[in-house]
């Protein structure tokens, strides 16, 4: 039987400004955002509990970005797009083509990502 977590006010502020941010961030872009709310946070404790809702498949990397995992709180499928400029990563809608679905593989699929590199809107 699965031990039960305690309730963390830390974990449970880095798991809605994961879920809140749009902008993929790296573990540095959150724990500066938390840490007017939370002095007392540390990068380790934002590290560690990215880790962990990465286990419980509640977060993914997204990429690694100028030397930082940059991190989603959305896992419902979709792609992404890198700028290589600026390093902005954005959500691209994704539609499975019914061939894609169809494919025949060397074994059972777990998961699946698409990532776009290119210059973004911004930087053109």
């Amino acid at each position: 039987m699965e031990a039960q977590r305690r309730v963390s006010r830390k974990r449970e502020a880095i798991r809605a400004e994961l879920l809140r941010s749009m902008d993929h961030p790296s573990a540095e872009t959150l724990y500066a955002r938390l840490l007017p709310e939370f002095p007392d946070l540390s990068l380790g404790t934002v590290y560690r509990n990215l880790a962990l809702f990465r286990q419980e498949g509640e977060a993914v990397c997204v990429a690694t970005v100028a030397g930082q995992e940059r991190f989603d709180g959305r896992t419902d499928p979709h792609a992404h797009f890198i700028c290589q400029r600026c390093g902005r990563v954005e959500d691209v809608a994704l539609t499975v083509p019914d061939k894609l679905l169809r494919l025949e593989l060397p074994g059972r699929v777990s998961g699946c990502t698409l990532t776009f590199y290119g210059v973004c809107d911004h930087c053109l």
